[in-house]
């Protein structure tokens, strides 16, 4: 029975007491959680917490039932919280299945199977050369690796057709820590208790269930078990954060120093317009000159903040890229149960993207503009902003080659495109522009000189911010929209010049950067200038869209200049002979870009933003 006077209040304490101790082992939830900032806990732990705020001591939780329903979840929806079914990541009852009838076969190949559930990173191994007699799938959060370290594990001892789910232990090295697991029998005993003589191997591992493979419980109740040893196991990790790789706050300067040490020459204001620019809208386009480092810095912040390589794909854009099949691929015409995966792995990515949310996932379009990309990418550009699903094929009841019938934009799967300008090349459309910022890449003489002084050969960034990833989608989910009176003031000024040449924005754009204006503080405290804020949005928001004869923007380059500079920007700026200093202007960035195309349109009778 639950006391009647428990508040608001008291559940909110109860909150901020698991935030600060962690979930108990064995007290997670099954079915349902609790979900409050972005953040997860299981429902009557909430309550059984509550009821000592409010009445002395904690509830016991067989004294009352959760579930839709229940006077519990009536509490809990009552003072505001939001229930949710726990995350499809949960479900591995299917890769176990599998995993089971492989392991009767000599098949060894493992490629096919997960490898990242539940954040952590999946092993599975059928022997190396010949087939094992215990085949394994084992659960790792780094730095623990099967050799060194502890991870829940699958053993198959195919010979009793045993599935022991276990506390693993690696065999060859000690591990950094260990199960803090009590009265709980090892393998070994285990064997002995039951008269199956003695473990060929990891008799040291700790048994937490035993399923006898013929007659298997329900997928629900696998699922539950797994759950559950995956939760303690991340408990250990986390209590044990001296000697373990623990959740860290996403940390740009932390990227910025790996790219330093790494000899990449990235500024932090770049760094920090790259990053802020992912987390205000999961599309960015990365354009400038050839070799200057677009790709370069996509794949080094991706290696970076990623723990595995199945989190990413770096793809080629192909000039003959007409429809979406490089990227979706299409049925089989000639086998009905059967799916063309395109080789790129891009269809692997949004199905990990859906099962692993907490973590991001990156999809890396390199050259994008090789060919049209309102024809192959269009229905990503649609998905994007509709929230709906992409139709891949018609059987709604079974996957195909693992593929569903359709699949959604996972809010984890952030993509980038590189695009150089040459005549091989095509333009964006708005459409494009619209739903993506763009990032130009110069380089200055002095970055030039500093590259050639000490041009270092350049080392691997795998993983070193794997612990900030969660932390990144969590920022990217719980964006703001900034209220700044001044961002609301220039952007009507702005509207009303970009209007006379058709280039005016939408509300999309708008909505857009006024988060970006919140997320470059959020992304580098240090950033508090309005001013300077406000000119990174002008420059990768609402220039972009420009290009055109010298009728239709020469007037419109002057008046947007004149927004950017509070003299006459004529004759000191476009026409000046001398260097410009443009950090005297309101919004240099954007004036310094706004007089080349200035210049550009008066040498050539055409400008666009994009330059060769």
């Amino acid at each position: 029975m639950i006391p009647s006077n428990i508040t608001k209040e008291h559940l909110m304490k109860a909150i901020v007491e698991i935030d600060r101790n962690g979930i108990r082992s064995g007290r997670h939830s099954s079915t349902y959680d609790l979900v409050y900032n972005s953040k997860r806990y299981p429902p009557k732990l909430v309550i059984s917490i509550a009821n000592k705020f409010s009445n002395g001591e904690e509830l016991d939780p067989n004294e009352f039932k959760g579930g839709g329903g229940t006077a519990a979840f009536n509490l809990l929806t009552k003072n505001g919280f939001r229930i949710e079914r726990k995350l499809t990541q949960e479900t591995y009852f299917s890769e176990l299945k599998s995993f089971l009838n492989q392991a009767k076969t000599d098949n060894l190949k493992t490629k096919h199977f997960v490898n990242i559930f539940q954040d952590l990173k999946v092993k599975v191994s059928f022997g190396q050369g010949v087939p094992a007699r215990i085949p394994w799938i084992s659960f790792l959060k780094s730095p623990n690796t099967t050799s060194k370290g502890i991870y829940p594990v699958y053993l198959f001892y195919k010979n009793l057709n045993k599935l022991i789910l276990a506390y693993g232990i690696s065999e060859t090295n000690n591990p950094p820590v260990m199960w803090d697991i009590i009265n709980q029998k090892n393998i070994k005993d285990y064997f002995k208790s039951e008269n199956l003589g003695r473990p060929q191997r990891y008799g040291d591992s700790l048994v937490f269930k035993v399923y006898d493979v013929e007659n298997l419980p329900s997928g629900e109740e696998i699922d539950k078990d797994l759950h559950e040893i995956i939760e303690t196991y991340k408990d250990i990790t986390i209590v044990k954060g001296n000697t373990m790789d623990s959740k860290k706050d996403f940390d740009i300067l932390s990227f910025y120093d790996a790219c330093s040490n790494a000899g990449l020459k990235y500024n932090l204001e770049l760094l920090t317009r790259f990053t802020s620019s992912l987390l205000t809208k999961p599309f960015l386009i990365l354009t400038g000159l050839s070799g200057s480092g677009k790709t370069k810095l996509a794949q080094s912040f991706v290696q970076w903040i990623c723990q595995d390589r199945s989190q990413y794909r770096i793809v080629p854009v192909g000039p003959d890229w007409t429809n979406r099949e490089p990227l979706l691929g299409y049925p089989n015409s000639l086998n009905s149960k059967e799916y063309i995966k395109p080789e790129n792995g891009v269809i692997e990515l949004l199905i990990q993207a859906i099962r692993t949310p907490s973590l991001p996932h990156f999809l890396i379009l390199d050259e994008m503009n090789l060919s049209h990309v309102e024809r192959y990418f269009a229905d990503f550009l649609s998905v994007m902003e509709s929230k709906e699903k992409i139709s891949l094929h018609s059987d709604n009841k079974n996957e195909k080659s693992g593929v569903p019938a359709e699949i959604e934009w996972p809010d984890n799967l952030f993509l980038i495109g590189t695009v150089n300008i040459d005549e091989t090349t095509y333009m964006f459309s708005p459409k494009v522009l619209d739903r993506s910022n763009v990032i130009e890449f110069r380089i200055k003489k002095t970055e030039l000189e500093e590259f050639l002084a000490d041009n270092k050969e350049l080392t691997s960034l795998d993983g070193e911010g794997s612990n900030m990833a969660v932390s990144f989608c969590e920022l990217f989910r719980t964006k703001s929209i900034s209220d700044s009176e001044l961002l609301k003031e220039e952007l009507i000024k702005f509207f009303e010049v970009l209007q006379k040449v058709g280039a005016e924005f939408g509300y999309r754009t708008a909505n857009e950067i006024q988060i970006l204006f919140s997320q470059l503080s959020e992304v580098n405290p240090e950033i508090i200038d309005e001013n300077f804020k406000i000119d990174i949005a002008i420059m990768q928001k609402l220039l972009p869209k420009l290009h055109g004869s010298r009728r239709k923007l020469e007037k419109v380059l002057i008046a947007l200049g004149s927004l950017c500079y509070e003299g006459d920007v004529v004759s000191e700026i476009f026409e000046s002979d001398n260097d410009v200093d443009y950090s005297i202007a309101k919004y240099g960035l954007s004036l310094e870009k706004i007089t080349r195309m200035y210049k550009s349109l008066l040498q050539n009778g055409f400008a666009s933003y994009a330059e060769a």
